[in-house]
């Protein structure tokens, strides 16, 4: 209350000098409206159901393997900051539009991935990543090599993928302001032709649009070469965080992600990248939307 009648004084004085006295007014002018800022404020009231797809291509061979996979996910608060735990509830690979039978989606719809982050968002680690091996021994056949998907599904391997997604998908975006043309910077991986494509993504803010889920922020997406001795410091400070990878020559990519302004909600996100690597064209396309929000008592 006394910091309240201290600032009416400073009113009422600043008003009284100004009409005895030409001096400027101490009175706030209207002006521009904020920046809007991203805070994370998961929806522990609701579930969210994404669909996710995934394709690979090559411009030697025609057609593309595809993923594609439905998650669930929840948000509970927990030690001052949040468990996030999801599920796949459905998981289908195809070949040039035929489907594929494989393990990987046995596991997937068996291990349910639980992610401790911090207040801010920050991603923190996994919570039992060893479940996944436990769900691979469950469903593989007697007798059949799956020593390829033991080493995918190594704790430490899982550990390092989930949290490289995270931070690419949000690291860096949260806890600030953001003003039309304001970037951020990280460092991505993604498999192809047999080899790691290290690339360096930058995510320009565009400003705020509509959507079915509230008002989201817009940010366009695109890879950048390789830096040269011009480059900014949050440039430098993404790669240094990143462990200053080489990133692959010639890689481009384009896109754009949509995070609600109000709680955190992936609206939607979309990334093409393609590489040149021997000689061949590699595309790669990833998509993401959320389907849904729903009360957690509608899930039961």
């Amino acid at each position: 209350m006394r910091l309240l009648r201290s600032s009416f004084l400073l009113l009422l004085v600043a008003l009284a000098s100004a009409c005895s006295r030409n001096v400027p007014s101490l009175v706030p002018k209207s002006g521009a409206p904020p920046s809007p800022r991203l805070e994370f404020r998961p929806p522990d009231d609701a579930v969210l159901t994404e669909s996710l797809k995934s394709s690979v291509g090559r411009s030697s061979v025609p057609g593309t393997q595809d993923a594609e996979l439905t998650t669930v996910t929840r948000f509970t608060p927990e030690q001052g900051g949040w468990l996030l735990t999801q599920r796949v509830t459905q998981a289908r690979y195809t070949r040039d539009g035929a489907p594929v039978e494989t393990l990987v989606d046995d596991v997937l719809t068996r291990f349910v991935l639980r992610v401790r982050l911090a207040s801010d968002g920050t991603y923190l680690g996994m919570v039992e990543p060893e479940a996944a091996l436990a769900a691979l021994a469950a469903v593989a056949p007697a007798g059949q090599d799956v020593s390829p998907l033991e080493g995918f599904f190594a704790p430490d391997a899982l550990e390092a993928r989930t949290r490289s997604e995270w931070d690419l998908k949000y690291g860096g975006l949260y806890g600030r302001s953001w003003e039309p043309g304001a970037r951020s910077y990280v460092v991505g991986t993604v498999p192809l032709g047999g080899r790691e494509v290290t690339y360096l993504l930058e995510r320009t803010f565009s400003g705020t649009v509509t959507t079915e889920h509230g008002e989201a922020m817009l940010f366009s997406l695109r890879c950048l070469e390789a830096p040269g001795a011009d480059a900014s410091p949050q440039v430098l400070e993404a790669l240094s965080q990143a462990g200053n990878p080489e990133l692959t020559p010639g890689v481009q990519c384009e896109g754009e992600q949509l995070l609600g302004r109000g709680r955190f909600i992936p609206v939607r996100r979309g990334l093409t990248l393609r590489a040149t690597l021997d000689g061949e064209t590699w595309t790669w396309a990833a998509r993401s939307q959320l389907e849904s929000l729903r009360a957690s008592e509608e899930e039961r």
